[in-house]
């Protein structure tokens, strides 16, 4: 098959190396610094060569905050019958955007990224396909997934953002309280340096895609989970409630399994 790549970052890179043995791929990045890093595949630095190439799939991987743009940007330039792909971890927009373009599509959301899991072994790793996809175009990633030995899940794009939210606005929120609130340590007990692992990691990331992540509409449920809990455990503390402080542990345990 041949196949285009919008964006030659983490994400671009990976799926390339991926798909570049058995496919024909080309990568397209606006700036061309990014390419030099890619093989085994076409590199474009222009859409008039995306033109030529005519490809039956576009895999947009650019950074969330440009993924429309993108692929506003490469649809004078493919055909009516290419199914275009997109891999967002925010879906905000994408299926009036797909709708819109009356194009056959897929969108997937791979629940791992470059700054926490290994890509070279992600079988503890999971990923979602959104049902309102296109058949052929699902069928395609669920055996790309099920090759990496991915967990994989169908949505829709409503489930999609609500298990986002419960998935990434928790863990999200709870780092940066955690980063708010933090000082300097001189002598950092373990499980101190680990969470701060996670924050520095978490912190890398781009802010467009932290804010568009906390700002998912059903984010609010979530913190109000957080603050509870919080309240909760404040209150235990508090009145130095060792029974009570018991049944909240026995409860987060039974939470854990």
């Amino acid at each position: 098959m041949k196949i285009l790549i919008l964006g030659a970052g983490k994400m671009g890179s990976f799926f390339c190396d991926l798909l570049s043995f058995a496919n024909d791929v080309a990568i397209y990045d606006p700036d061309p610094d990014r390419l030099r890093f890619t093989f085994n595949c076409r590199r474009f630095a222009s859409l008039e060569e995306v033109k030529e190439f005519d490809p039956e799939m576009v895999i947009n991987c650019a950074t969330v905050k440009y993924t429309i743009d993108a692929f506003r940007s490469v649809l004078p330039y493919v055909s009516e019958r290419c199914l275009l792909s997109d891999i967002a971890s925010v879906k905000t927009g994408l299926p009036e955007f797909y709708k819109e373009c009356g194009r056959p599509f897929v969108s997937t959301h791979p629940m791992f990224g470059p700054t926490f899991a290994s890509l070279s072994n992600l079988s503890n790793e999971n990923a979602i396909i959104i049902k309102e996809g296109d058949a052929l175009g699902r069928a395609f990633f669920k055996q790309l997934y099920a090759d990496l030995h991915l967990h994989v899940e169908e949505y829709t794009f409503e489930q999609h953002d609500e298990t986002v939210a419960y998935s990434l606005t928790i863990p999200f929120a709870s780092t940066l309280v955690f980063a708010g609130v933090m000082k300097h340590q001189s002598a950092p007990g373990t499980t101190f340096k680990r969470h701060l692992a996670i924050a520095h990691g978490l912190m890398s990331e781009d802010d467009y895609l932290l804010t568009e992540i906390l700002f998912n509409p059903n984010s609010v449920d979530q913190i109000d989970k957080i603050q509870a809990q919080l309240s909760t455990l404040r209150s235990l503390i508090e009145a130095r409630d060792s029974a009570g402080m018991k049944k909240f542990l026995d409860r987060v345990r039974g939470n854990l399994k």
